[in-house]
């Protein structure tokens, strides 16, 4: 069972998610609408992995990308956003992201895939 934290303040986007990846039991699914309630729920070891969304309007992604690297290094980050510009990708990964979404995903199919070897490669 793969462990996935949800953070996106666009509840119809974190309900999607949660919903679709639910479908295949196969993975154990806490959504969050809210990156600050997120982090204080946080804690090392609880996640396999972290869909995390870059721009939302209670703190900035990549800032909670950070505090959860520090929490737990070897927790599997994937950022995801509709604003994708370069510098924010460079700053992801150069923070710890392990893979970047772009936002209006092309295939549910494809994201639960991803998830799916990202957390067995580290595993």
């Amino acid at each position: 069972m793969i462990r996935l934290l949800i953070v996106d303040d666009e509840q119809s986007i974190g309900t999607m998610l949660e919903k679709a990846l639910g479908r295949s039991g196969d993975f154990k699914i806490t959504y969050i609408d809210n990156p600050v309630n997120a982090l204080s729920r946080f804690r090392a070891g609880e996640y396999d992995g972290v869909l995390l969304d870059i721009m939302m309007p209670q703190k900035d992604g990549l800032s909670v990308l950070e505090e959860i690297k520090t929490k737990d290094p070897e927790c599997v980050v994937v950022m995801m956003t509709a604003y994708s510009t370069l510098d924010k990708v460079l700053q992801s990964h150069k923070v710890g992201a392990d893979h970047y979404l772009l936002k209006p995903f092309d295939s549910l199919a494809n994201v639960e895939k991803k998830i799916r070897e990202l957390v067995k490669v580290r595993s």
